[in-house]
């Protein structure tokens, strides 16, 4: 009788506890959406590359009392968090729960550091303001009065950052000297005599059809008005700031670890770009072993191909030899576009579910290009309304190997970062911070495993198309040893391009961008290889303990099924989907 009793009184507590669920999780998801949109707000810039139009007409607010303002409001987020019982939460709300509150803990363990005085580099910021341009589709009138509004804020937005840069110069927090001395080359393109050759005006030199006669007229004569009276005036401000004030006060060490508090922000950057808790030297021995266990498989393939030479000799081989390059960017370009569609209809042989979104294939601009990586991808537009992009880097094409082509490929658009993250931001059922979030070991470390995809993709059948696979794996491992060894063990620049010469195939530009890279971004190089192990030690696993049952495209479509998590949540993802599949036997 009284188990009845106890079955009853829990039976009539049923609906109460599913109406305080329910309470719970719209309070949550009241949270979330309450903080995405206060970030879109704060950031403008990501707000458009989203492909979310509404504060396309502004930029980020960069002013001392907007920088506190925002730390005091995640601070808040956190505390209106803990209001909410996680316990009442069903698991995936509970999922949802901890990574929202992992986001905020790592944005508030970052803010002692100042990271917003180290955001201007060589690679980003003001000198690329301009190329914001492409993630905007001027289909109306009032697309390009956003824009013209944008433009008339360039100048508070330059003031605002050159304030930046001369607190971190007072509090030494800032990027070496070595990396900076781009910049004025870069503000130089932004200093032109005619407004119509301002790379702010590109939008302007064609309209689309519902864009009427009398409108282009109006809108091309403010847009060059607001280039004149604002933009390149607010460039000749930061130009001479840079000129006079700022480049011969710079450090002229290359490692974050001569900054204030640098080894323990390095710290910092490596468990956020990594999820994992391993320390500097860790890292550094890893990446060692790796480019010990690389070199040995290099060496093989420098064997099948007759190659008579030591193994610096092959790498000048393949460095300078008019075989491995094309002539021109419209070669470059066109054989970069037919490779991507080549390898697309083999995808179904290794995953069950793939994305809805397409992807294309663009120049990088040349505004940026000659300080920039080989390729990046710029994903599509959250409301489906933009495409992702494949960024291919045209610049001097005699520096671009052809036998690196089918690697990059395969991590910047499919099966890599293209595949993973439109799949993610697919994922309908997931907060829209979910749909977006972008763990780098994750990330990056899928995109690293997908190049080693290749072989079961049908690429790589050229040995040296395969030695570029090594190389591209290899220039992974060399980012643990050098971003390590600049920032933690005061190695010079010099020294970590001399490693990377010694061990990997890329030409001296791409391996001089790179490093300049990984100084600028302390940290970040790192996830690649540290995410890549991981997925692969998580495949290994599986294959040894499934035998028989082991399904690729079942394994591929779990590790995507999250989006980007930590390394910890998906090796607990992994290892149920496992369970569930000795389970059934």
């Amino acid at each position: 009788m009284m188990v009845f009793r106890v079955l009853l009184a829990l039976f009539l507590l049923l609906p109460a506890l599913s109406r305080a669920d329910d309470a719970s999780v719209r309070d949550l998801h009241a949270l979330f959406d309450s903080a995405w949109q206060r970030d879109l707000e704060e950031d403008p810039l990501s707000a458009t590359s989203l492909g979310d139009p509404r504060y396309n007409d502004r930029l980020p607010d960069l002013s001392a009392a907007a920088i506190e303002r925002s730390h005091q409001l995640d601070q808040k987020v956190l505390q209106d968090l803990a209001k909410i019982s996680r316990a009442a939460l069903p698991a995936p709300e509970q999922l949802n729960y901890d990574l929202f509150e992992r986001e905020y803990r790592t944005r508030l363990a970052s803010y002692p550091f100042k990271p917003w005085l180290y955001r201007f580099t060589h690679r980003e910021s003001l000198p690329a303001l301009s190329e914001t341009a492409e993630l905007i589709y001027f289909d109306s009138v009032k697309n390009y009065e956003d824009w013209i509004q944008r433009l008339r804020r360039v100048g508070g937005y330059v003031d605002q950052n050159i304030a930046l840069l001369e607190q971190g110069l007072r509090e030494k927090r800032t990027q070496p000297r070595v990396i900076m001395d781009r910049v004025p080359a870069q503000i130089a393109k932004q200093i032109v005599v005619r407004p119509e050759d301002s790379p702010f005006y590109a939008p302007l030199r064609q309209f689309p059809a519902r864009v009427g006669a009398a409108d282009r007229e109006r809108l091309s004569k403010e847009a060059s008005a607001a280039i004149t009276e604002v933009v390149i005036p607010a460039y000749r401000r930061l130009d001479k700031f840079f000129a006079q004030k700022y480049l011969p006060k710079l450090r002229t060490t290359d490692g974050i670890w001569d900054t204030r508090d640098g080894l323990a922000y390095y710290q910092n950057r490596i468990q956020y770009h990594t999820t994992t808790d391993l320390t500097a030297d860790q890292i550094h021995e890893i990446g060692l072993k790796e480019v010990a266990r690389i070199h040995a498989e290099m060496e093989t393939i420098i064997t099948k191909v007759g190659f008579k030479g030591s193994f610096q000799e092959f790498l000048t081989f393949l460095r300078t030899d008019p075989q491995f390059y094309y002539k021109t960017p419209e070669e470059l370009f066109e054989a970069y576009a037919s490779l991507a569609k080549r390898i697309d209809p083999q995808l179904v042989k290794l995953f069950g579910k793939l994305p809805r979104m397409p992807y294309g294939v663009r120049p990088i601009p040349m505004t940026s290009a000659p300080d920039t990586t080989t390729a990046y991808y710029q994903p599509a537009a959250l409301d489906g309304s933009r495409a992702g992009y494949y960024y291919v880097n045209l610049y001097r094409p005699e520096v671009r190997p052809k036998y690196e082509m089918e690697v990059l490929t395969s991590h910047e658009a499919v099966p890599g970062h293209h595949l993973q993250i439109a799949l993610q931001q697919e994922l309908g059922d997931l907060p829209m911070f979910r749909r977006d979030t972008g763990y780098t070991a994750y990330v990056e470390g899928w995109a690293l495993y997908s190049e080693s995809l290749g072989d079961e993709l049908g690429l790589y059948t050229d040995p040296y198309s395969k030695f570029g696979q090594l190389t591209y794996d290899m220039w992974r491992a060399v980012r643990l040893v050098v971003d390590t060894g600049i920032h933690a063990k005061h190695w010079t620049r010099q020294q970590a391009i001399d490693f990377f010469k010694a061990n990997a195939a890329k030409t001296e530009a791409d391996i001089v961008n790179e490093v300049d890279r990984y100084i600028s971004w302390p940290g970040q190089a790192l996830a690649y290889k540290i995410g890549q192990l991981r997925i692969r030690a998580l495949r290994d696993e599986a294959q040894q303990r499934l035998g028989q049952r082991f399904d690729i495209r079942e394994f591929h479509d779990t590790v995507l099924s999250t989006g980007a998590v930590p390394l910890d949540v998906l090796e607990n993802t992994v290892h149920e989907w496992i369970a569930r599949k000795l389970a059934a036997g």
